[in-house]
C-alpha cells in the first residue's frame, strides 16, 4: 500500500493524523477553558467523557492516530538521516531560510511524548483508567477532574514541566500546520505564506489557551468552589 511503503505515502498519513489531533488539542483547550469559571461544569463535561462506551472508542482511536503519527515520524526521520548519510557531517552551519522546528522536530517530538505521559499519568490514569479498572486503580472520585487540575498545577515542579511541554508543542504545530497543508496539496504559491501566518496564530492562540489555564491554577486565579 502507497500509504505506508512510499515516502510522500508516510508523508500524507502524517499530515492527515496531524491535522486531526490539533483538531483534538482545540477540543480539549475548550474544555478546559471552562474550568475557569466553573469546577462543577468542568466535572460534568468529565463525567460525560468518564468510562462510557464512546469516550472509551473515542480514546482508542485518539491512542491509534497519537502512535501512527509517532511511528511515522521515527520512520521518516530515519529515512531521511539514510538518504543524507554522511553528508549530513559536512556542513555545519545552518541551511538557510530553514526553521528552527523543523530542524530539531525530532527533539520536539521526544518532549512532546514525554510531556504526553506525563499528562496521561497526571489525568487519564487517575480518572478514565480508575473507573475501566478500579482493581488495579482505585479512586474515590475519579471524574473530579477540576480537583486534580488544582493538585496537579499546584505543584512547581508540574507547572514547569507542563509549560515546556506546552512550548514544545508551539514549535512543533506552528511547523507542522503549514507542512501538513503543504503536503496534501492545499497550499499553493499564493497560499504558503497565508497558511503559515494562519498556522503561527491559530497555534500561538491554542497553546495560549493551555497557558493561561496552567498559570490560572497555578497562580491560585482559578475558581476555587463549584459554582452553579
Amino acid at each position: 500500500m502507497w500509504l505506508i511503503n512510499s515516502s510522500i505515502g508516510r508523508k500524507v498519513v502524517m499530515s492527515v493524523t496531524g491535522m486531526a489531533l490539533i483538531l483534538f488539542l482545540t477540543f480539549h483547550c475548550c474544555m478546559n477553558i471552562v474550568a475557569l469559571f466553573s469546577g462543577e461544569a468542568y466535572n460534568t463535561i468529565c463525567e460525560l467523557l468518564g468510562a462510557n462506551w464512546y469516550a472509551v472508542l473515542a480514546t482508542l482511536g485518539l491512542a491509534g492516530l497519537a502512535v501512527v503519527h509517532i511511528v511515522f515520524a521515527f520512520i521518516l526521520t530515519a529515512q531521511n538521516r539514510t538518504a543524507r548519510g554522511n553528508g549530513r557531517y559536512e556542513v555545519s552551519a545552518k541551511p538557510e531560510k530553514v526553521e528552527w522546528a523543523s530542524q530539531n522536530m525530532l527533539v520536539l517530538g521526544l518532549i512532546i511524548v514525554l510531556g504526553l505521559l506525563l499528562h496521561l499519568f497526571n489525568f487519564w490514569y487517575n480518572m478514565m483508567f480508575s473507573e475501566l479498572f478500579p482493581s488495579i486503580h482505585y479512586d474515590p472520585a475519579p471524574a473530579d477532574g477540576f480537583g486534580k487540575m488544582i493538585t496537579t498545577f499546584g505543584n512547581p515542579v508540574y507547572v514547569v514541566l507542563y509549560i515546556v511541554w506546552l512550548a514544545a508543542l508551539w514549535f512543533h504545530l506552528s511547523h507542522g500546520f503549514w507542512s501538513a497543508l503543504q503536503t496534501l496539496g492545499w497550499s499553493g504559491k499564493t497560499w504558503f505564506c497565508r497558511w503559515k501566518l494562519i498556522g503561527l496564530v491559530y497555534t500561538t492562540l491554542l497553546m495560549l489557551g493551555f497557558l493561561i489555564v496552567v498559570l490560572a491554577f497555578a497562580f491560585g486565579c482559578a475558581p476555587s468552589l463549584y459554582v452553579d
